[in-house]
Parts: C-alpha cells; sequence; structure tokens
C-alpha cells in the first residue's frame, strides 16, 4: 500500500478542510505514523514489493484518484506477493518484515515518553505484523494498522485488514481519544507525509519528523529534519 505525495489527488479524494482544534498547552498521548517515523524504512509494503521485484505504482495512481478504495488497495498488493507463481506464506512476510531496522534514537524516544507517563500510539497504513513487534519492543501500548488474511495453513488468501484508511487516520485518532477521555487540544501527531496531515489537524500539536515531502512541513506545527526520534525530547519540553 505505499504511495508518493500527490497533495492535488490527495484534497481531491479526501475533501480536505482545515482543522479548529485548539493547540496544545500540554501533551497526554501521542499518535505515531510508523513506516519513516518509528521504522527506517519508506513504506513496509514497498519493502516487500521490493523483495519480490514487484511493483504497485498502478494501484497507487488509481487509488490516488478515486478508482478503487483501500481495502482493494491492499488486496492488489498483496495479490503480487507469489513464490512459484502462488501466494507466499505469512511466516515468510515476517521474515521479511524482520529485517527492517528501528528509526536512529527509537528506543531513547519512547523510554523517555514513558518515564513521562505519556502514552504512545501508532496509527500506520502499513502492515500490523511490523506494527505489534515493534510496539513489543518500544512498550507502546496502543496499535492501528492493517493486515493480511491468511488460510489455516499460514498461505495469504488475497484478502486483507482494513484498519487504517491512509487518507482518514485522524478516525483513529478521535476513536482512541475518546476512548481515553483525553482532549484532542492535549494529543500529538508525529508523521512524515502528507498522509498524515489529518492526524496534525486533529491534534493539539502536529510534528513533522524526517519529513518525505513539503506539503507535511507546511501543515506541521513544528518539523524535526534530523532523522533521530531522539530529537523529540527538545521540541516536546515545554509540553510535557
Amino acid at each position: 500500500m505505499d504511495s508518493n505525495c500527490n497533495l492535488s489527488c490527495y484534497r481531491k479524494k479526501r475533501s480536505h478542510q482545515p482543522s479548529n482544534i485548539e493547540k496544545a498547552n500540554t501533551i497526554q498521548l501521542i499518535f505515531f505514523d510508523m513506516d519513516g517515523v518509528i521504522t527506517d524504512t519508506i513504506s513496509s509494503w514497498k519493502y516487500i514489493h521490493d523483495y519480490f521485484g514487484t511493483s504497485n505504482e498502478r494501484s497507487v495512481n488509481d487509488y490516488l484518484e478515486g478508482n478503487i478504495d483501500d481495502l482493494e488497495f491492499i488486496k492488489r498488493d498483496v495479490s503480487l506477493w507469489k513464490e512459484n507463481g502462488k501466494l507466499t506464506n505469512i511466516q515468510k512476510i515476517e521474515n521479511i518484515l524482520s529485517q527492517i531496522k528501528l528509526i536512529k534514537g527509537a528506543k531513547e524516544c519512547f523510554t523517555h515518553l514513558h518515564k513521562k507517563r505519556i502514552p504512545t500510539a501508532i496509527v500506520s497504513a502499513g502492515l500490523d505484523i511490523l506494527a505489534q513487534r515493534v510496539a513489543k519492543n518500544l512498550g507502546i501500548k496502543y496499535v492501528f494498522a492493517n493486515g493480511i488474511k491468511q488460510d489455516r495453513n499460514g498461505n495469504l488468501t488475497g484478502d486483507g485488514i482494513l484498519n487504517v484508511q491512509l487518507m482518514y487516520k485522524d478516525k483513529n485518532v478521535r476513536f482512541l481519544a475518546q476512548k481515553l477521555n483525553i482532549p484532542l487540544r492535549n494529543c500529538a501527531a508525529v508523521g512524515n507525509s502528507c498522509f498524515d496531515i489529518p492526524m496534525f489537524e486533529t491534534c493539539g500539536i502536529g510534528i513533522a519528523f524526517n519529513p518525505e515531502d513539503q506539503c507535511v512541513r507546511e501543515f506541521a506545527d513544528i518539523v524535526v529534519e534530523e532523522k533521530d526520534l531522539r530529537q523529540l525530547f527538545t521540541v516536546l519540553k515545554s509540553y510535557v
């Protein structure tokens, strides 16, 4: 489900509107995108495509133009992951994703936040296999990410599990904030692409970390160019 930022297509599909959320004084909950923010890869989906030598460029274009929805996007991606003409198995996908490393400073960042008793969450259109592993390693309690279905033998069926819509991550933000009874103005979001803008506009503060496109810089309250999550210690110091 990899995609490059195309802000005009993004706005067209999302019918993007500015938010009126108040800006934060204190932070009580932080949402993180995963790929390119917590993990050192542009996309967990692309990482698998690169392994199999496949490309989903046509699906990306169809999605951004509004011709297919998120679930169809996932299904098209999964349908390309074959060995000997058959869909691969979940163990293979887990093995591939196990090679993805955490971004610099990730462990220190989350240790610091948890010492401050700030709950953290992953909101990613990436793969839940990777998100759950990352969350376990870093002590992240809440995870929203997309899955792939398998049969009783562990073989991929070609179907997906949609938990996060790429252009509507704000839905997951609102859901968890309401569940935890935390005002949106006291939430922060950390992301790196235009698809994280809805989180920025829903939360009291938006942080563009290791930004991959100009639009995410423009919508962020704070921009961290350095690819090191320890930089959040400084930018969040006055909020936690």
